[in-house]
């Protein structure tokens, strides 16, 4: 019996043998593939989205990412400085005029300031409003980032240009009164669909990268407008001073008619007619 047991265990294990070197043969051939033979892929391995396969510019967002992840505070603030530089540039050459370097230094000035605190709210936006359904979710950040966001930034900006330009209260008051409706109401053509967009296909290490290249046409915008308002302002501002010289004049129009039909009673009598 014991005999018997050693020579199935022996023959058992001869078989396995033969079979494990039929596999491994059958997986090394070189055999070429016939015609309809497929070749076999790896069908876990998934494509590269499109934008992961532009070269130079792939490798110059990964850049960016990995000093996003690495320092976002620093990263946020060069960001924003082109955004403002460029955006500021292609405003006064839209307007027509020379060149002036302090609206530059204005803009960005207002850019740095701004960069942090509209990271820290994009970054709240996303942790926040994340509901079981996803178009609940996307619906509720536009609503809010266009109700509360787009309105206090817009006021900061026009309010800072202002400030910087060393504008009186009542001017300050008066710029933000002129310009921020406007804007409101043209960002709501545009910040919506971008804010979709960017929570609904863009990674989040990516999202200030897409929303800054939207932003440079978006700030070019918001620098002519303010140009506009300063130049509405420079050319209302003749009209009141000439009514009050007329208001000062008018007295005094008055009394020299009076001592002129005073003189002349043939020509106080033809008035009084």
């Amino acid at each position: 019996m014991a005999a018997d047991s050693l020579l199935r265990t022996v023959l058992r294990r001869k078989v396995e043998f033969l079979r494990h070197v039929r596999q491994r043969r059958a997986q090394y051939s070189t055999k070429p593939p016939t015609a309809g033979e497929q070749i076999p892929t790896p069908g876990n391995v998934p494509n590269l989205p499109f934008w992961q396969r532009l070269g130079p510019l792939t490798r110059a967002a990964f850049a960016y990412a990995r000093a996003q992840r690495k320092r976002p505070y620093t990263t946020q603030v060069a960001t924003s400085l082109v955004i403002y530089f460029f955006s500021d540039i292609s405003a006064q050459r839209m307007g027509g005029k020379d060149y002036d370097p302090k609206r530059t230094v204005r803009s960005l000035i207002i850019g740095s300031i701004s960069s942090i605190p509209s990271f820290r709210w994009t970054l709240w936006l996303s942790n926040n409003f994340n509901y079981s359904s996803r178009i609940l979710s996307l619906g509720t950040k536009v609503v809010v980032n266009q109700l509360c966001f787009t309105p206090i930034f817009n006021s900061y900006f026009f309010g800072m240009q202002a400030v910087l330009a060393g504008e009186s209260w009542k001017d300050i008051v008066e710029r933000i009164r002129v310009t921020v409706p406007v804007s409101f109401v043209n960002s709501c053509k545009l910040w919506p669909a971008v804010t979709a967009f960017s929570f609904t296909f863009i990674p989040m290490e990516y999202r200030s990268l897409f929303a800054g290249v939207v932003a440079v046409g978006w700030q070019t915008y918001l620098s002519f407008l303010n140009r506009r308002a300063e130049d509405g302002k420079a050319i209302e501002q003749p009209a009141p001073a000439l009514a009050a010289k007329a208001m000062e004049a008018e007295p005094t129009q008055l009394k020299a008619r009076q001592v002129e039909l005073s003189t002349r009673p043939e020509m106080a009598m033809a008035a009084a007619n």
